[in-house]
């Protein structure tokens, strides 16, 4: 019996690039829970959440106090909050619907037993010492909040008020660029500067993950300090699987998880070049996507469908898809696609509306039945029965008014309209490029063209303009030596001014 050879590269990821997004430049992404909205982290320190669904932006969020650029977004469960890192070595969280913005302040107190404190740190002139934070992500549930820092290390705080509870060392001790927790919160995700990528196993409950870690806190009080801290995290997150390029050594951009968590994504960080590798959770390289020649520098995987969003040096942001065939024979079990055209020879009683041969089958449906048109099914791949507060999935469109066109272009457009339309005439020849300057008759709506008033003009009727014509071709009654003057004729209705000539002798 022949076993059955799986190409492993035939996997449901994305292939190609199928849409680009630009504004500004971007620089970190994050999808919302349901994948509805993508916040984009600016160079210039705003945020701002595109409709992933038109293509467009919802909103842009901006604080007087942040201006250095974004280096991470992250999203809370409920899509309420977003969590942002900046280069200023500040952590924000900001209130989507009202533009509010809470500074996180990460700090922990050192002291050791016998009351010293460590001098291989740097301290504050209070002894409070500072983390300087590089990335920072939710859990899950969006309770904690996990934030790596540039000594190599994982902090785990509450940020309701702001304490450090757990720390996690990470081998070799490498600034950490990139933290991300997989959809399901069982993984843990760190990109160092070591050049290698870090997966945890999350061993704290999904459910009531707050309080596992204040008993986790209770039951090591023979600890202080950063002792107690490295304790604790233990408990918190174990090392699971770590990847690496043996060969190349390439750093590595913005690695995340697929929407099931099945997947390891990861941008290469050389330059002049847009590759994404695609691992597995054991650590086999499955696929490699090749962009433009252009630097990655993050991207996100969608949380529901085979999609890769990237953004690139340059601040563009690139959505990566599948690239699908067309199949027809889908949509009929009979349906055979041909390679070339073949004669066929129709019976008699094909196209007839009730055949001979066939008999209408009963429907199956009652039709007395009630039709539930007003409860909505769950998505099996969300778990919507610990939802607490109202998601947000969408954000209201806002309205803009249209901008007006500068008044110079419109002058232009309006002489050149005039010119055209009188083109070969005396008046044309006479009255040169500032004929509008001499003209004393024209209706209302003209005169405000040249002012500041008049946002539009009516072009002359087709009528109008053959009446013109007609009039430039007949000859003078007087003598041939006559001169023909021109002047400006109204139209009636006062809206609409046009050049018309008047014969008379000098």
């Amino acid at each position: 019996m022949n076993a059955q050879i799986i190409d492993p590269l035939q996997g449901d990821f994305p292939e190609v690039i199928e849409e680009y997004l630009e504004h500004g430049c971007m620089k970190c992404i994050a999808f919302n829970r349901r994948g509805t909205l993508l916040a984009v982290g600016c160079n210039d320190g705003s945020c701002v959440i595109w409709d992933f669904e038109t293509r467009g932006i919802a909103k842009e969020l901006r604080d007087n106090d942040c201006s250095s650029p974004i280096t991470s977004v992250c999203w809370s469960k409920c899509g309420n909050r977003i969590l942002i890192s900046a280069a200023d070595k500040s952590l924000l969280l900001w209130d989507v619907m009202s533009g509010n913005t809470t500074s996180l302040k990460v700090s922990v107190l050192e002291v050791s037993n016998n009351g010293a404190t460590p001098a291989s740190r740097n301290k504050c002139a209070d002894g409070i010492t500072s983390f300087s934070p590089t990335a920072a992500c939710f859990s899950k549930n969006g309770n904690l909040v996990y934030v790596g820092n540039s000594k190599g290390e994982i902090l785990i705080i509450n940020h309701i008020d702001n304490e450090v509870r757990a720390m996690v060392p990470i081998p070799g001790g490498s600034v950490v660029k990139n933290i991300v927790f997989s959809r399901n919160g069982k993984y843990l995700l760190t990109n160092s500067n070591d050049r290698i990528i870090r997966i945890y196993e999350n061993l704290l409950p999904l459910k009531d993950e707050v309080r596992a870690l204040d008993d986790l806190n209770e039951n090591l009080n023979d600890l202080e300090g950063v002792e107690k801290l490295k304790a604790v995290g233990s408990k918190c997150l174990t090392l699971f699987r770590e990847l690496q390029d043996l060969i190349t050594k390439v750093h590595w951009k913005a690695p995340c998880f697929s929407g099931d968590g099945e997947w390891v994504v990861g941008g290469s960080a050389s330059k002049g070049e847009h590759k994404i590798y695609i691992w597995d959770r054991v650590g086999r390289l499955v696929k490699i996507l090749e962009g433009p020649k252009e630097a990655i520098i993050d991207l996100a995987w969608h949380p529901v469908r085979p999609i890769v969003v990237s953004v690139s040096l340059n601040g563009i942001v690139y959505i990566w898809a599948k690239d699908y065939t067309e199949n027809w024979s889908a949509f009929a079990p009979d349906f055979k696609e041909l390679e070339e055209n073949e004669e066929y020879v129709e019976r008699e009683d094909e196209f007839d509306l009730i055949p001979e041969t066939g008999k209408l089958k009963e429907s199956d449906v009652n039709e007395d039945d009630e039709v539930d048109i007003v409860t909505v099914e769950k998505d099996p791949g969300f778990s919507d029965s610990d939802m607490s507060e109202e998601e947000l999935c969408f954000l209201p469109a806002t309205p803009t008014c249209d901008v007006p066109e500068q008044m110079d272009k419109f002058i232009e457009s309006s002489s050149k309209l005039v010119d055209s339309n009188n083109s070969g005439s005396p008046l044309s020849e006479e009255a040169g490029p500032n004929e509008h300057t001499t003209n004393h008759n024209l209706s209302p709506l003209e005169d405000d063209a040249w002012g500041t008033r008049a946002k539009r003009k009516r072009k002359p009727s087709e009528k109008v303009l053959e009446l013109q014509a007609e009039k430039l071709k007949k000859p003078s009654k007087s003598s041939k030596a006559s001169k023909f003057k021109t002047k400006p004729v109204v139209d009636e209705d006062g809206s609409n001014g046009f050049y018309g000539d008047e014969f008379s002798d000098e």
